[in-house]
């Protein structure tokens, strides 16, 4: 019986691990490309942030301001991507297997997952922002 049972879904698991393998690249890529962008804009801002430090904002302050700018493009990004995977579902539905195409825990789960990973993406550059000496950051320009 188990063989009959492999037999007949030897097809959607393979789907299922094409479609995991691509999600994968798909995350790499979305952590890759935030921690491009920000590390670019950091870098664009190093001398405000070098006389934000020098008129005496703490290493928190700096982290906070680039943090919270990335999150909130990152925040509208999942909302508008919760909105068009809504409506996109039924085109996925025949090929889900035990779940439905609108199920609320995967969808919580994965944006949670993309959030916790642009969290880390924005964290790295602007830690390194807020490490910079203010008088190699002015001077460099």
């Amino acid at each position: 019986m188990d063989e009959v049972i492999t037999e007949a879904l030897w097809q959607r698991r393979l789907w299922g691990a094409f479609f995991a393998l691509l999600a994968d690249v798909a995350l790499l890529l979305a952590a890759a490309g935030i921690y491009c962008v920000m590390s670019y804009l950091v870098s664009q801002r190093m001398r405000e942030i070098g006389v934000r430090i020098a008129l005496g904002a703490q290493a928190r302050d700096v982290l906070r301001l680039i943090v919270g700018q990335g999150m909130k493009v990152v925040v509208i990004s999942v909302v508008i991507g919760l909105l068009a995977a809504l409506a996109l579902s039924r085109l996925m539905k025949s090929l889900l297997f035990g779940v439905a195409a609108t199920d609320p825990l995967t969808f919580a789960a994965v944006s949670l997952l993309l959030v916790c990973v642009a969290a880390v993406a924005c964290f790295i550059p602007a830690w390194r922002a807020a490490k910079i000496d203010p008088i190699i950051a002015l001077r460099d320009e």
